[in-house]
């Protein structure tokens, strides 16, 4: 069976103090033993990922956190790694001992309050204490909670209840990839490069994603390479109602996808399912302006073995300086590794982030607005440099965008709004 991929499970971070049970909490909640369980204060180092299915939710994600109140330079790096897991959680479950509220609580309380991070108060080892006046004083701010004891198993199913109830309604109603760009008996014909790249008897993600959006809504995939593009939609009765392909060979399939058909590739259509089109096509006008003494940030989700001419280290580099110059500096991180200082760069470039939950790139769209620097994504960038950006984003029912870049809720996908603070900064206006 294969499980549902990180992007598309919501995901339910684990915080609060050194042993107040987050761990116990996280095998309680799982019914296995996830993560190491002891007395010893720090035990959770690194961030622990559990995949899970809690229905009615459907896929989830619990991440198990170091402790709040860790100590020492060391303990400092842990607690900036459970700063960093906020920006891809969707739900906050805090735990505390079930007498214990103090300033570590109120504290993250706050800051959770401030990024609009639904929050979820679990009340632990009701086994040995009492919750009393600690519950009143949560229920004062306003914050749902429920008690519970992970030893001895009570109000586990409490705590689920209540997990489901925090989760925002948005959840539910995620639209698909592809939602009003087409209909049910429609034909899309989807460009799959065959090259050094393309693993080896499978398809990526995105392409599995898509095709599997495109089944869902009832309409007919067709699948080829760039190279038999034109021939297919030679022979084909009807015009397909769009062509999807992947960002690297955008130029060739412009030239053989006939001007009356919508195109677009894998990359543009995730950056309006997992963040906002609207900033990256903002972002790729900084294109322009580079200078070959400027430093650009490539920035991918997964981690994989770079090969022969890969695309974020060989292709976008070596575009970017044939516009802008030789001495033009690409850096590269992987993964979760994301700077938060990001003032030495002049542009951010992000793949797809198939990989990523959209609060995740609505984060990091927001750093880089905040520290006022650009940033587009591989299909947005490539389109860009290749004179056909306006073409890729006609299926979307807008061009590039002029005068200066405003964000609107309805550019967002379904499955990208009211996610908390990271889109209702990039909403304004």
């Amino acid at each position: 069976m294969q499980r549902t991929p990180k992007g598309l499970r919501l995901h339910i971070a684990i915080i609060g103090r050194r042993n107040v049970g987050k761990s116990s909490v996280l095998n309680a909640l799982t019914g296995q033993d996830v993560a190491i369980v002891s007395d010893v204060a720090g035990t959770t180092t690194d961030p622990v990922e559990k995949p899970m299915e809690l229905l009615p939710i459907g896929p989830v994600l619990f991440v198990d956190t170091a402790g709040l109140d860790d100590v020492g330079a060391l303990g400092q790096l842990r607690i900036q790694k459970t700063t960093k897991v906020l920006e891809r959680t969707d739900i906050v479950l805090l735990v505390t001992e079930a007498g214990t509220w103090g300033k570590y609580e109120e504290s993250w309380t706050a800051e959770l309050r401030r990024r609009e991070i639904p929050t979820l108060v679990i009340l632990n080892k009701t086994d040995i204490q009492d919750p009393g006046g600690v519950s009143e004083s949560i229920h004062r701010l306003g914050l749902n909670w429920c008690a519970m004891s992970a030893v001895t198993r009570t109000g586990v199913l409490q705590a689920k209840e209540a997990i489901i109830k925090t989760t925002p309604t948005s959840w539910y109603e995620q639209g698909g990839i592809l939602d009003g760009m087409i209909e049910e008996g429609d034909t899309v014909v989807l460009v799959v490069p065959i090259d050094k790249e393309a693993p080896k008897g499978r398809l990526i993600l995105p392409q599995v994603q898509t095709l599997r959006d495109i089944l869902d809504k009832r309409a007919t995939a067709v699948v080829t390479n760039e190279e038999r593009l034109g021939r297919v939609i030679e022979q084909m009765k009807v015009r397909p109602q769009l062509v999807i392909t992947d960002s690297q060979v955008f130029a060739e399939v412009a030239d053989r996808t006939p001007p009356d058909v919508p195109m677009t590739s894998f990359s543009v259509v995730f950056g309006r399912y997992k963040s906002s089109l609207s900033a990256f096509v903002g972002g790729a006008r900084a294109i322009d302006g580079l200078k070959e003494t400027d430093r650009v940030l490539i920035a991918e989700a997964c981690t994989h073995h770079p090969i022969e001419d890969d695309i974020a280290r060989d292709k976008i580099p070596r575009w970017l300086r044939k516009k802008a110059g030789a001495g033009l500096a690409c850096d590269i991180v992987s993964g979760h590794d994301f700077p938060e200082q990001l003032e030495p760069y002049s542009l951010v470039i992000h793949c797809g982030a198939c990989m990523f939950n959209p609060r995740e790139m609505l984060s990091r769209i927001l750093a880089c607005q905040q520290q006022g620097v650009a940033i587009t994504n591989y299909g947005v960038a490539i389109a860009h440099l290749r004179g056909i950006l306006e073409r890729a984003l006609l299926p979307f029912g807008y061009g590039r965008p002029q005068g200066p870049l405003v964000v609107r809720s309805e550019e967002l996908s379904p499955a990208t709004k009211d996610v908390g603070t990271t889109t209702a900064s990039l909403r304004t206006n």
